[in-house]
């Protein structure tokens, strides 16, 4: 019998000096080097919101990288809104809502 691997679903809102950083496109490399799925998108009220899915080690380190982001950004707060649920497969850029 095999056991499943085990994973872990954040969503995630990012707040600071988040967007005109090209924090979307670094999170996507971010999560595809750490094996993730998932999406990310800008907020209306200046924030990036995103989920990740995978092990729980890389969801983990992504966290942590979210704390930084890429160059330029500035992050204030990394704020888990829930956890759990099922992630497309692949990582998105999506629209602003």
């Amino acid at each position: 019998m095999t056991r499943a691997t085990p994973s872990r679903t954040v969503h995630v809102r990012i707040e600071g000096r988040v967007q005109g950083v090209a924090f979307r496109a670094w999170a996507k490399d971010s999560a595809h080097s750490l094996g993730l799925t998932g999406w990310v998108r800008n907020r209306r009220d200046g924030s990036v919101e995103t989920l990740f899915s995978g092990s729980p080690e890389g969801v983990e380190a992504m966290l942590e990288a979210c704390t930084s982001g890429p160059p330029g950004a500035l992050v204030s707060n990394v704020e888990i809104v829930s956890e759990g649920g099922e992630a497309p497969p692949g990582f998105e850029i999506m629209p602003t809502v």
